[in-house]
């Protein structure tokens, strides 16, 4: 289980934004609106506590957080807000809507304009939505808010990197929604008619707020890890399907590693959503109204929730609790098994036994080691091979068998149309001779469904795999590659070799030197 976030009390200082568009006054406590014509630049000096710029910048102490807020609600307690987000020394930043949690101070400072000016201490900030989470801008870059309603973010270098494209549509304001119990951190484009034209909701990251959205063929990627915001590049996803919602691994072939059950609804063939609400993660089809067909329970808010997606794979729930961001619900994960449900629990080619103890495969009887861990003080991040397995030497592969050990979750092998991968009514032996014959298998697994025939499913890799209970009668096979041995020498023959060739020596030795004593003729014979 992922240990809470760890949050950093610290003092902010308040600066002014610079606004091309207008002369730079001191931001109110609560600006969640912006109207047209109006620029935002990411620079300011740096942080001079003591005599902060024009800019409104809050520097998070004890991590290398910045922010630069644009859009703020509140100052105290978990509140929304969007704006410039950095890391380090913010050359790598995005423009994105974050909850921040606030508590005013009782200290104050005097800038050089006079201006009084709160210290708080502030927690780093979660954050829930971004931009331009592939594309960082550096330190200089400019978010405008054209006249023509547009919303568009250019690095420092003028390239446009992200827009929402809304030129032409009669927006005249942007504004978030507070956080609250019911809808959180929208960011929203309106027109003169008050209707929405973009917000970014529609947009999902890898997180979901209260009220939030995730329609049939969106989907949620995490990011690379708690400090690098980027979305990962073909590894996990979790998506709304015509039947479920499902979570898959992009492994070869792609892998279901968790999926609800199927509604009896389901066969109507409308297009479905579901949406977190308080005290739930619900599904409703998107024509209909009322109540939800399905739901999956969450603990009911009693403050600021998000629902994010992460970069393990687990599907979490945060709320803020006793000043910490702490998880309230592990939504994917199996009650029985525990973390050992995830493709990478124990990392490639491990075994996850009793809620995520981790080991390499070993052979019965135990006389070679075929595989050894990563990291030794590190077991969950799983096992290579010492011969890895060559495509040049098939007839040297071989199985080391694994009872009551199965994939990461091998009931989603109904999913894997392809008699390549999945095959049932087979006996074992065609199982493992089919995995021997196809070079990119790696494994074969093999479940018996009767007496005499089972299922087969033939992994071309190898990721978390889990010990079960000998009830589903399932056994692993594992290729492995057998190393060649050395051919060894014949000492004996050798030794006879040398003694012979001594013999004859002498031998001859004594035929020339005639007049050597008899005792010496005598050592000689062999």
């Amino acid at each position: 289980m992922m240990a809470p976030w760890i949050i950093c009390h610290c003092f902010a200082f308040f600066l002014i934004f610079n606004r091309y568009s207008t002369t730079a006054q001191p931001p109110p406590h609560n600006y969640p609106t912006a109207n047209l014509s109006t620029t935002w630049n990411n620079t300011d000096p740096y942080f001079n506590p003591v005599f902060p710029d024009e800019n409104y910048t809050h520097h998070f102490i004890g991590s290398d957080t910045k922010t630069r807020y644009i859009l703020l609600r509140g100052l105290i307690g978990p509140t929304v807000a969007c704006g410039f987000y950095c890391n380090g020394n913010c050359t790598s930043c995005l423009f994105a809507v974050f909850i921040v949690v606030t508590e005013r101070g009782s200290d104050f400072y005097i800038n050089k304009t006079s201006q009084v000016a709160w210290s708080s201490y502030y927690r780093t900030p979660q954050v829930v939505w971004s931009a331009n989470r592939d594309y960082p801008v550096s330190d200089g870059a400019i978010l405008n808010f054209t006249a023509t309603g547009e919303l568009i973010l250019r690095d420092v270098n003028g390239s446009k990197v992200w827009t929402t494209n809304t030129t032409g549509k009669s927006v005249v304001r942007i504004i978030t929604f507070s956080i609250n119990l019911t809808d959180s951190g929208n960011l929203v484009l309106f027109d003169v008619n008050g209707s929405v034209v973009w917000q970014s909701f529609d947009y999902p990251n890898d997180c979901l707020l209260p009220g939030q959205r995730l329609f049939e063929g969106q989907q949620l990627i995490p990011s690379v890890s708690s400090t690098n915001l980027t979305a990962q590049k073909g590894l996990f996803s979790l998506l709304v399907t015509d039947e479920n919602l499902v979570a898959y691994v992009r492994s070869n072939p792609p892998q279901v590693y968790y999926k609800t059950r199927p509604s009896l609804l389901y066969s109507l063939r409308k297009r479905k959503y579901i949406r977190f609400l308080d005290g739930s993660l619900s599904f409703f089809f998107s024509s209909g109204h009322g109540n939800p067909y399905d739901y999956i329970v969450i603990l009911k808010a009693s403050s600021a929730q998000y629902m994010k997606f992460m970069p393990d794979g687990h599907l979490k729930v945060f709320e803020w609790k006793l000043e910490i961001w702490s998880e309230v619900a592990d939504l994917l994960t199996d009650q029985e098994y525990g973390n050992c449900i995830y493709p990478l629990a124990c990392g490639r080619n491990a075994i996850c036994s009793n809620y995520q103890q981790c080991s390499c495969p070993v052979s019965n009887p135990h006389t070679i080691d075929y595989f050894r861990a990563v990291n030794d003080r590190l077991p969950n991040h799983g096992c290579s091979a010492v011969t890895p397995l060559t495509c040049n030497a098939i007839q040297d592969h071989v199985f080391i068998s694994l009872q009551d050990v199965t994939y990461y979750d091998y009931s989603t092998t109904e999913h894997y149309d392809n008699s390549t991968t999945y095959m049932e009514n087979v006996s074992m032996e065609r199982c493992k001779q089919a995995c021997l014959n196809n070079c990119s298998c790696e494994a074969a697994f093999f479940q018996y469904l009767n007496a005499s025939s089972g299922a087969c499913f033939l992994p071309s890799e190898i990721l978390t795999m889990k010990t079960i209970d000998p009830y589903f009668n399932v056994t692993a096979f594992i290729k492995v590659q057998r190393s060649q041995k050395p051919k060894k020498s014949h000492p004996i023959a050798v030794i006879i070799t040398s003694v012979t060739g001594s013999c004859l020596f002498l031998l001859g030795s004594e035929h020339t030197h005639e007049h050597e004593s008899h005792a010496l003729s005598s050592q000689t014979r062999c």
